[in-house]
């Protein structure tokens, strides 16, 4: 037996010193520095695993090992190998190390506990990745479709008759510290996100798993749209011209829709990925505790505002980000059958929303000039169904994790661990 322990602690000695050697390589690599260290969303990426850890473990050794570990990343980065300071890196040396932390936690700690930190591990890992191979997709998109629908978009917003995305732009512009604080929010993205998913972990696996599931596959998912309906928001085709000179209403209604040419510009306007980002967040935060739901809440609100007011994103594209949202929360509720009304109406008028609205905005943007009776209708509808049937469905996944045994196993398991 005793042997038998020797040979674990030194296979868990071996694992973290190759952890630990993984981390280091990574953090020394000066291209890798360069391309995503310091990047602002890579490395805010990299900085939720120190919300994941500080939510789910709580523990003052932990905070300090993670403070210690990324101030020792940037002492070799800084000092001993000379890299260019970017301030963002200070984000990517704490994000690394905490990943460390969690690493050898799980490597050290006992049943339940460590199931616990692979669930939160691996998802977080995950997320890092898929965000390091974000701009991959992009290019590809950028690649298989030179021509753009923004003259689509652009029309169907302004059969409003209220240029939304040029006046969020104006205000910005006209408040200095709302641009400041909008941009933060909207740059920050992954740090709701863990801490929702830490705070639903802690409340057990049964519960979290389906919302990291959510938040993963949010990003591949919303690539595939971006081919179908590709498009790059207001300021790369108006340019310099936005927010001040929107062209006028009556002029754009006599416009000739067409395909345009926008060189080397992302194809990611519709839908607004970080609306439907925040949208998981909110919902995923129900019944959480009510500084996260304040939090979760700021998010969607600056978001909101920042996807439209710096230009990335017309308005329908905020709107279709509702249904969107439905779909993938949807298609992640596994907890549920398939053949449960709640989950089936959701997926269901997820994705017929979100087709329809490619579809009509492609082939029938004339329709909704007719009125702007029409336009507004639409909105409202597809916002309100989108919220009705998230809410049933959202009731229905709380009342299957309750009555579950195998989850509520999870939630007590958690429960004596916190105890």
């Amino acid at each position: 037996m005793s042997r038998w322990a020797n040979k674990t602690a030194l296979w868990k000695w071996c694992l973290g010193g190759l952890l630990l050697a993984l981390i280091g390589v990574l953090a020394m690599n000066r291209e890798f520095y360069d391309s995503s260290m310091t990047s602002a969303f890579f490395s805010l990426a990299l900085a939720s695993s120190f919300i994941i850890l500080l939510v789910l473990r709580r523990s003052w050794a932990d905070l300090l090992l993670a403070i210690a570990g990324g101030a020792l990343i940037a002492l070799l980065d800084l000092l001993i190998l000379v890299f260019p300071y970017r301030f963002m890196g200070w984000f990517s040396f704490l994000g690394l190390s905490s990943f460390a932390v969690l690493g050898l936690r799980i490597l050290w700690a006992r049943g339940p506990d460590r199931k616990v930190l692979i669930c939160a591990f691996l998802p977080a890992l995950l997320f890092v990745g898929s965000e390091y191979m974000a701009s991959t997709l992009l290019d590809i998109t950028e690649r298989l479709h030179p021509k753009v629908f923004d003259l689509y978009l652009y029309s169907f917003d302004c059969s409003l008759r209220v240029q939304i995305s040029f006046a969020l732009g104006k205000l910005l512009a006209a408040w200095p510290w709302l641009r400041f604080a909008s941009l933060l929010f909207y740059l920050a993205l992954p740090l709701p996100l863990a801490l929702v998913f830490a705070a639903k972990l802690r409340q057990g696996i049964g519960r979290a798993m389906p919302v990291m599931l959510a938040f993963l596959i949010t990003g591949p998912v919303g690539v595939l749209f971006y081919n179908m309906l590709p498009a790059c928001g207001p300021i790369h085709l108006f340019g310099p011209a936005f927010p001040w000179h929107p062209p006028a209403i009556a002029d754009v209604m006599r416009l000739k829709l067409e395909t345009v040419r926008i060189p080397h510009d992302p194809r990611n306007a519709i839908p607004s990925l970080h609306m439907a980002w925040v949208l998981l967040v909110w919902w995923s935060s129900r019944k959480l505790q009510l500084w996260i739901r304040g939090i979760a809440f700021a998010f969607l609100a600056f978001t909101a505002v920042a996807t439209m007011g710096i230009g990335e994103h017309y308005f329908v594209d905020v709107v279709v980000a509702y249904p969107f949202a439905l779909m993938v929360v949807a298609i992640c509720s596994y907890t549920l059958p398939f053949d449960n009304r709640h989950r089936r109406m959701a997926l269901l008028w997820g994705t017929f929303a979100t087709l329809s609205w490619f579809t009509l905005l492609t082939f029938a943007t004339p329709f909704f000039w007719i009125t702007p009776l029409l336009p507004w209708f639409s909105v409202i509808v597809t916002i309100a169904v989108t919220v009705l049937l998230q809410q049933r469905l959202q009731i229905a996944l709380e009342a299957e994790v309750t009555a579950s045994p195998r989850l509520q196993e999870c939630v007590l398991e958690e429960a004596i661990q916190q105890a």
